[in-house]
């Protein structure tokens, strides 16, 4: 809120310090909205010039962080009515939920225990690019929500401003988001083929 405050109050030095807060989060944000990094950048760059130019709109300086991602997914919009994308789809709850055996027996649904894996960075390190890829591969609506919810940390009130939805919602898409990262990332701890399915 501070750093909102010098912003419009015009203090000297105010904007680089945004630049340098927000541009690595707008930059990641976009990367895995667009899937392109050249696209993420240029929409990135776009998002700061519209924050500056704008900047007088800002009337909650408490809301910046909110204020400054809706201008980033607007951005994300306009860059992307210019290419081809798939439609969106609903993720169907019953793809995320346990299936059943042939004899009619329910199986139970089961998560790989994640504590148990050694403490090594190359792991870390796969687990992070493999989370990167599941998070891309999900539909738009879904994967907007866990990247404000989970990753910017924006409260489900932000979020739902920022996506011009309401707050149920958020709750709807961010449990089906969650679901579908965890069955995902749950087949690599298994032993799956190292690539999300």
């Amino acid at each position: 809120m501070a750093l909102a405050r010098s912003l419009l109050a015009g203090e000297p030095g105010a904007f680089d310090r945004f630049v340098e807060t927000y541009r690595p989060k707008i930059f990641q944000y976009t990367y895995l909205m667009c899937g392109h990094r050249e696209d993420a950048e240029e929409v990135a760059q776009e998002t700061l010039l519209r924050v500056f130019e704008k900047l007088d709109q800002l009337r909650e300086p408490e809301r910046m962080k909110a204020w400054v991602f809706r201008i980033a997914r607007n951005a994300c919009f306009m860059k992307r009515r210019k290419s081809t994308f798939a439609p969106t789809h609903e993720l169907s709850l019953d793809e995320l939920m346990p299936t059943f055996r042939g004899d009619g027996e329910e199986r139970k649904l089961e998560i790989a225990d994640w504590s148990s894996l050694p403490d090594d960075q190359a792991i870390r390190s796969q687990l992070q690019r493999l989370l990167r890829k599941t998070i891309q591969e999900l539909p738009d609506i879904y994967r907007a929500v866990i990247l404000l919810r989970d990753m910017e940390e924006l409260s489900t009130q932000e979020t739902a401003e920022v996506l011009d939805i309401t707050e149920d919602t958020v709750k709807t898409r961010l449990h089906r988001a969650r679901l579908a990262v965890r069955k995902k990332l749950d087949h690599y701890l298994r032993g799956g083929n190292g690539e999300p399915q």
